[in-house]
């Protein structure tokens, strides 16, 4: 088995999945992009079972209510929310994907997305319209629901 010098321990849970992400999409490129997007999948479907019999409906606002707790408000920005849309911005990547790959990106988003399909509806679509991961300013996102 082949071992890695790391050169310093992660400081929490999501430095450590932050580099295994990268190096999993640096050594196997876009071969390790399906598989890691149905484990970050499976992930967001865990978060959203942990806390859904806290919640007193499914409707997109008292979900993302619930949702954003932990967001630093700093960090965090609720542009818009009601119970067809939610809008949020951010200044700066958790993940620390400042000018690597937007597809990246968007894997890592399947966390979010698939915990508002659980959660709220599996007609709810995400749509990324601004990437830190390509050089904006700031991620900005929005959730909605939509027939399908």
């Amino acid at each position: 088995m082949e071992k890695y010098n790391l050169e310093r321990l992660p400081s929490n849970p999501i430095e450590a999945k932050e580099e295994l992400i990268k190096e999993s999409y640096e050594r196997f490129g876009k071969d390790a992009i399906t598989l890691i997007k149905e484990i970050l999948g499976k992930q967001g479907q865990v978060l959203r079972l942990k806390i859904k019999k806290e919640l007193p409906d499914t409707k997109l606002s008292i979900v993302t209510k619930a949702f954003t707790q932990s967001y630093d408000s700093q960090r965090v920005k609720v542009i818009a929310i009601t119970d067809e849309k939610l809008q949020i911005q951010g200044s700066i990547c958790p993940f620390a994907l400042k000018d690597k790959k937007t597809e990246l990106c968007e894997v890592i988003m399947e966390i979010d997305y698939e915990y508002f399909l659980k959660a709220v509806s599996d007609k709810i679509r995400l749509k990324i319209i601004k990437y830190v991961a390509e050089g904006d300013s700031c991620w900005d996102k929005v959730y909605e629901l939509k027939e399908i």
